[in-house]
Order: structure tokens, then C-alpha cells, then sequence
């Protein structure tokens, strides 16, 4: 039985976002199909009595600093140190920033399939400092990586002219839910909602500033939040104060209540901006939701037709919203659309498949014991 590491999220089971969903959706799949799967995490961030864990799976908590700045590497160092001394046959290695690790990985003979994410150091979230160490482990994961994975094809031609590389797209997937029950104090169609983590490139900040405007014409629905508070959770937490009929649910790791949340929205709002594929975007989509996203290359690749697009200032939200919530006939096209769109390119099963398939291929190069990977 083949053997896989999966490093760079926050664990299994975990809902904190798109790694941590892939990782659920994938590390069972790789299961059913002949993998011994170990995925490395983080204490704080993993559930290990969820009734949904997989037992087959083998969660493995390591050490590291809990700050916005040096979680990431830290975890990705004790992670990538375990995996050296583990030797799994091959390492997924979830964001860029573990390229730093990556030599470690390949002296020991082990290839890695390297998700790269979206362009981290154009995060706004992100110092100069920061956004230097994402470059710096963006490089190296251009020259130490045995494949290279591209969430989207808009992020596959930028690692192209950047860097030279090819690598797989495989996107992210969705899941119909079925039909769910309206959340309770809500209607059917009649509300607008945001689903976004509370960073400023996520248009956060600008949507917030539209609901004042948005509430007179329908209730306002925000689930998210920063994860370490923030002047935008401050800010969410006193408009929900404020005003009746807009609720602040924070971050939701209930799946069955968000993907209600999207279901019965008259408008969801899009508005992240840096990156490929996102996964809340993608399974807003499978849900039904009538989508307004922010105009960018990203979204427009994966929505298509399937979505309406406005630039990001709180007037130009707040006007594409509420024409999209006048025209009913509209909205019913657009919820058709995503969902047709969603089954038909973003399904799990087809983006699992893939993830097995360049699994199996990066162990066909695998180098003996104590030999490195070639290096691109």
C-alpha cells in the first residue's frame, strides 16, 4: 500500500477553509483507493471526535507558533521535519510558503505534488516582510517541487511566465446538497449573504459598508470572520448590533447550515480577489445561489455566465445587488446556470480522481532511499 503525507493545512478533520475542505474530501478518497494517508495539523484546529472522521485516516498534530505570522512556516517546518523521518512515498504539500521545506523532502528521496494557491504576497493582509517570504517560498517551490498543482488556468499561465513551469489544473469541487431547510429567522429568496474570512482583499471591508445601504431593501446575512478579531469583526459585530435585520454569524464550520445559507439567498456576494479557484465560490454555486463577485479574471474564469460581475466599491456593490434582487426571472437563470456549471467542471469526484492520478505519477519518479528527487 502506497503512502501519502499531506502537509500544509490546519489537520483532519478541520473547517477552517479550501486546504482544510480539500483535505476532507481527498484524504478519504485516496483511502478507498489503496493509500495509507497521514495528514499533518494543528492541535487548536482539528476535530478528532467529529463523527464525520474517517478512522482509516492518520492524524498527526505537530508544534508550532499560533500568530498570523509565523503559524504557517512554523507548522510547515515540524511537518515537513516529520515527514522526513516518516518517509511517506510521496508529500502533498498544501501553499507555497512550504517551498522552504522542500529541499528536505527531496534530499530524503520523498517527490511532492505542491498545491500552490493563489498569489499570497499580493495578499493585503501581508507586510513587506511577508509578502518577501511568500516569493522566496514561491521560487523554491518552482525549483524543488516534483509536480506542481494550479487551482486555476489563470494561475497555471502566471507560474508559467514567472517561473517557466507547467504543472496539473485540478480546481476545486462542490457538492449539491439536496434541498435543505430554510435557516431559522430567515426566507426563501429574500436576503442577501456574504461567505468570505475577513481579510481585506476579500472585499470585505467594502460590502460591509454597503449592507448599511442594503438593509432597507432586504436583511443582510455575514458569516465569516478574521480568526484573531480585527477592525472588520468589530465592524460586523456592531452593524449586526445596530441593525435588526442584518446577522453577524461569524465562521460557520457547519456545512448543512451554510450550504442552507447559500440555497435560500436571494443574491450572494463574491468578492475575493487574489488567487484562482475559490471553494466557497465554487460551492455557492453548487448550492444555487444568484452570484454578484467582483470583477476579476479568477471569477470570471470559474463562473462564466453563470454570475454577474461589479467592481468593488460599496456604491457599485450595493447597485449590482439590488438590481439583481428586482429581477426574480434573473436570479432563477443565474441559479440554474451555477449549478449546471458546478456539476458539469467542479465536481469533488472528478477533482479527487485527478489528485490520485498525479499521486500516482509522482511515484513513478520517486528516487531510492537517500538519493534527492531531481530538483526542476
Amino acid at each position: 500500500m502506497p503512502s501519502v503525507a499531506i502537509l500544509g493545512s490546519r489537520g483532519y478533520p478541520s473547517y477552517y477553509g479550501g486546504f482544510e475542505t480539500l483535505v476532507r474530501r481527498l484524504a478519504p478518497y485516496l483511502a478507498d483507493h489503496g493509500w495509507d494517508v497521514t495528514v499533518l495539523g494543528r492541535a487548536r484546529s482539528t476535530r478528532l471526535d467529529d463523527p464525520e472522521r474517517d478512522p482509516r485516516i492518520h492524524s498527526v498534530r505537530t508544534r508550532g507558533v499560533e500568530s498570523r505570522s509565523a503559524s504557517t512556516l512554523s507548522y510547515g517546518l515540524t511537518g515537513a521535519l516529520w515527514a522526513r523521518a516518516a518517509h511517506p512515498d510521496v508529500a502533498l504539500v498544501l501553499n507555497v510558503a512550504n517551498g522552504y521545506f522542500l529541499p528536505l523532502l527531496s534530499r530524503a528521496g520523498i517527490p511532492t505534488v505542491v498545491n500552490v494557491d493563489g498569489i499570497e504576497w499580493e495578499r493585503a493582509k501581508w507586510g513587506r516582510a511577508a509578502r518577501a517570504v511568500f516569493q522566496g517560498g514561491a521560487a523554491l517551490t518552482a525549483r524543488y517541487a516534483t509536480t506542481l498543482v494550479n487551482d486555476s488556468e489563470e494561475i497555471a499561465r502566471y507560474w508559467a511566465r514567472r517561473y517557466g513551469t507547467t504543472g496539473a489544473y485540478i480546481p476545486y469541487g462542490g457538492t449539491d446538497p439536496g434541498r435543505l431547510p430554510v435557516p431559522d429567522g430567515l426566507a426563501t429568496g429574500t436576503y442577501v449573504l456574504m461567505v468570505a474570512r475577513f481579510v481585506p482583499e476579500n472585499t470585505v471591508g467594502e460590502f460591509l459598508a454597503a449592507a448599511e445601504s442594503l438593509v432597507a431593501r432586504a436583511p443582510v446575512v455575514i458569516v465569516g470572520s478574521s480568526g484573531y478579531g480585527g477592525p472588520l469583526d468589530e465592524q460586523a459585530r456592531q452593524l449586526a448590533a445596530a441593525h435588526e435585520h442584518i446577522h453577524w454569524y461569524g465562521h460557520v464550520a457547519d456545512d448543512p447550515l451554510l450550504h442552507a445559507l447559500w440555497q435560500h439567498a436571494g443574491v450572494c456576494f463574491h468578492g475575493h480577489s487574489v488567487g484562482g479557484t475559490n471553494p466557497a465560490l465554487v460551492q455557492a454555486m453548487a448550492c444555487g445561489a444568484a452570484i454578484v463577485a467582483r470583477d476579476t479574471v479568477y471569477n470570471r474564469e470559474v463562473l462564466g455566465a453563470a454570475g454577474r460581475f461589479t467592481q468593488p466599491g460599496p456604491a457599485a456593490i450595493a447597485e449590482a445587488i439590488t438590481s439583481l434582487l428586482r429581477e426574480p426571472d434573473a436570479r432563477r437563470h443565474l441559479s440554474a446556470a451555477a449549478r449546471a456549471r458546478a456539476a458539469e467542471r467542479f465536481t469533488w469526484e472528478g477533482v479527487c480522481h485527478q489528485y490520485n492520478q498525479v499521486l500516482e505519477d509522482a511515484l513513478a519518479i520517486k528516487a531510492p532511499a537517500g538519493a534527492a528527487v531531481e530538483p526542476r
